[in-house]
């Protein structure tokens, strides 16, 4: 078992590593549940909120017997303890071998005026969102502070500068929505990929990620990657068609109510 955190942090942000000997014999899962007990008592301590879960398994990881095993144990074992899943996460890449995507013909693109602008845009579209710790975050912020969150612990942490950025704007010269590619400490990323409220049902997710590809396929990137819940199925399809794969997914599971 293993918590991860941020560099200089005192706290985990996450329990990273939570793995079992053997899922399938009950004296295991017993000592798994009680060093999970014991972790969250001793490392954590009370202290709120308490580190989120995230576990990464297999695309089908539900057809096949021994990921399925393993990863129901280690579930049911944090449920017991509180947890519950509140998000299955697609873990996304795109090569250069799926060929750079076809530009849009319906949309324009600019640079964003200032980080002020993101974090409107970003306030605007939790309206209605589709994405789980979005929804999360607004059991207990108002949708300023969730984007001023996302914004100041993700976004602004990238080794990239803001130029990559893209404002999507329609042929009146409205603001349709928006993204962010990107380096983070890992990978190049798509680091957030969203449509304003008023412009939803129309595809423009697809022209917009498609942007957003072009613009690291662009600087020579040999990957990229990105994430978006399960149950998110228009912005799952944008990727889909854009030429994006599924590597992996991720079991996202809280102890906040």
């Amino acid at each position: 078992m293993a918590w991860w955190g941020k560099p200089g942090s005192t706290q985990p942000s996450l329990l990273d590593i939570f793995d079992l000997a053997d899922p399938g014999r009950s004296s295991d899962l017993e000592v798994a549940r009680n060093l999970l007990e014991a972790a969250l008592e001793r490392v954590i301590g009370g202290r709120t909120p308490t580190p989120q879960y995230l576990r990464y398994v297999q695309p089908a990881w539900r057809e096949r017997d021994c990921s399925r095993v393993e990863t129901e144990a280690r579930v049911a074992i944090a449920q017991d303890l509180g947890a519950r899943v509140f998000a299955e996460r697609l873990r996304l890449e795109w090569r250069p071998d799926a060929g750079a995507p076809s530009s849009s013909t319906r949309l324009s693109f600019r640079q964003p005026r200032d980080d002020d602008e993101v974090l409107d845009l970003m306030t605007a579209v939790v309206a209605g969102t589709l994405d789980a710790h979005t929804r999360l975050d607004l059991q207990t912020m108002t949708a300023a502070e969730a984007a001023r969150e996302h914004f100041f612990g993700e976004l602004d942490q990238q080794v990239s500068p803001r130029t990559n950025w893209r404002i999507a704007l329609d042929p009146d010269g409205d603001v349709v929505g928006f993204v962010t590619p990107g380096h983070n400490h890992y990978h190049p990323v798509i680091g957030y990929l969203a449509v304003l409220p008023e412009h939803r049902g129309r595809g423009y997710i697809r022209d917009i990620l498609a942007e957003g590809t072009a613009v690291l396929a662009d600087q020579g990137v040999d990957h990229i990657r990105a994430a978006t819940d399960l149950d998110n199925t228009p912005m799952a399809t944008a990727f889909q068609r854009n030429g994006w794969h599924e590597f992996e997914r991720s079991i996202n599971m809280t102890w906040s109510k």
